[in-house]
């Protein structure tokens, strides 16, 4: 074989790695979600706290429908039919009301509770995958998804202090009430994708979402206009195009594996936030931070292990 042949044959190989399903390649899209959602944090950290938070939230959708439609316009009349038309409205109300819970969470919560509630979303996926998508979840699955919001816990008490935490956690008028439902819509929004990813294409799934939850976040939007200047319209057109990345990377992800198995790797996020803090803001980490990340860190790598051996045994 020659040395074009066998370039072209590794080529092959590589190309035949990503679109097959498995447990490593779910991994590679998740970890890839998680990577993305920290660069899209950057950019609405860049874009100031000026404009208003469901004004954000509607243009990151309106920009992810706008650089969907060259794309629909190249694949023609076939990326627009769909056998799911309920389905694809349900996601983008769940979407949207995901969204609109959490900016209103945001807004009554201490910062110490929306960071930990934000990582709740891979324990409400675990018993939504048992009972809606019939997974097996496991003891492993579990427990490492367990161990991981325990470290996110340590990280947060680091920040926070236990005290202040669990005070605003108990008393629910603060905002977490908010929070947390938005969290269970996550969640769902998760199984749905799921249930939906092998039975529609990805761009047809981010193309209905985009233009549904556009036009629900349009009025709301309306009502608390704020003229967005150049710069801000630039960073919010890039919010929008990480959103299209992040859902098309999910639904990979889906696609490759159980949502249950990818639950844990969701705290990789916090890895990656700590890392672009301390390379963009100066943000230096804290001891309870390393002490956090060295609990989550081992947990994936744990599960990463076992979920492997289990994989060639079937193989």
């Amino acid at each position: 074989m020659s040395t074009v042949d066998q370039a072209l044959s590794s080529s092959n190989l590589s190309s035949n790695w990503f679109a097959r399903k498995g447990y490593l390649q779910g991994v590679f899209w998740i970890v890839l979600v998680c990577l993305i959602s920290n660069l899209n944090d950057i950019l609405m950290r860049l874009a100031g706290t000026r404009l208003p938070s469901m004004q954000i939230s509607f243009f990151r959708f309106f920009f992810a429908f706008l650089t969907l439609i060259p794309f629909m316009i190249v694949r023609g009349k076939e990326a627009f039919m769909t056998a799911q038309p309920g389905f694809h409205l349900l996601r983008a109300i769940l979407g949207f009301g995901a969204v609109a819970f959490w900016c209103t969470g945001v807004g009554k919560a201490p910062l110490a509770v929306v960071s930990t509630i934000a990582l709740t979303v891979p324990i409400f996926v675990l018993p939504m995958a048992f009972l809606l998508l019939k997974e097996n979840v496991g003891w492993q699955r579990t427990t490492a998804t367990l161990a991981g919001f325990a470290g996110i816990l340590v990280i947060i008490k680091g920040t926070a202090g236990e005290e202040a935490l669990l005070s605003s956690l108990y008393h629910l008028d603060n905002g977490s009430v908010f929070l947390i439902a938005a969290a269970i819509l996550f969640a769902l929004s998760d199984i749905l994708n799921k249930k939906m990813v092998h039975q529609e294409s990805p761009l047809t799934m981010l193309f209905y979402f985009a233009a549904g939850t556009s036009l629900l976040g349009a009025i709301p939007a309306a009502m608390v206009w704020e003229t967005p200047t150049l710069t801000e319209l630039l960073y919010l057109f890039c919010l929008g195009a990480g959103g299209n990345l992040i859902l098309y990377f999910l639904l990979k992800a889906f696609a490759a594996t159980d949502v249950s198995a990818l639950a844990p790797y969701r705290y990789v996020e916090l890895i990656f936030a700590t890392f672009f803090g301390y390379i963009l803001f100066h943000e230096i980490p804290t001891e309870m931070t390393l002490l956090g990340a060295a609990i989550i860190v081992p947990s994936t790598f744990a599960i990463a292990y076992y979920e492997t051996r289990q994989q060639a045994k079937k193989a």
